[in-house]
């Protein structure tokens, strides 16, 4: 299996767009705390971790042909992930036909949309800063279909089926990410 360090570099050859390393670094943060959360192992906790750092490895390569989005990247990761976790990076983009199966793979397509409402709430903040989120902000921006428009609101009340209530899972992403704060320019 590919090391935290080892998938760390493949990112920063294969990403080019700060944003997209910050975005990914977001759900691997969350990955982590739900895999904690819903009590999996250790062995299992890292490969949620790798499964949330690595999903939009070929966002780039297949923004033209978004089919393939999730399909390169789990090619690209065979024979360095296990199986489930490249079902899970599959199933993230509802485009490759792939449903998600899994709790790695219901967590994953969760926290992918979750990342994307809680940036942009941040960013809609006074201070600009993570730390002032409160899962209350993301309630009321969740509600606002205009905002943060491409957010699926279905995947994250995905976390629903993880045994989570929606504002428990935005307390949980919220306090996965604030440590990453400088990091993810939040």
């Amino acid at each position: 299996m590919i090391s935290l360090e080892e998938a760390q570099e493949l990112l920063e050859q294969e990403v080019e767009t700060d944003a997209l390393r910050k975005h990914m670094l977001a759900v691997a943060a969350i990955m982590s705390a739900l895999a904690a959360k819903l009590g999996v192992t250790e062995a299992e906790k890292e490969q949620w971790t790798l499964v949330g750092l690595l999903h939009d490895l070929d966002y780039e390569r297949t923004k033209d042909d978004f089919e393939q989005h999730g399909l390169m990247t789990a090619e690209m990761l065979t024979g360095k992930l296990p199986e489930e976790c490249l079902d899970a990076i599959k199933a993230h983009n509802k485009m490759t036909g792939y449903k998600p199966q899994s709790e790695m793979a219901k967590a994953l397509v969760a926290a992918d949309a979750v990342s994307g409402l809680i940036v942009p709430t941040a960013l809609m903040m006074p201070s600009r800063k993570l730390a002032d989120v409160r899962p209350k902000s993301l309630t009321k921006k969740f509600k606002d279909k205009s905002f943060a428009r491409t957010v699926s609101r279905e995947h994250i009340m995905i976390c629903q089926e993880l045994g989570l209530e929606r504002n428990d899972f935005f307390a949980l992403a919220l306090d996965a990410m604030i440590p990453l704060s400088d990091e993810l320019g939040v």
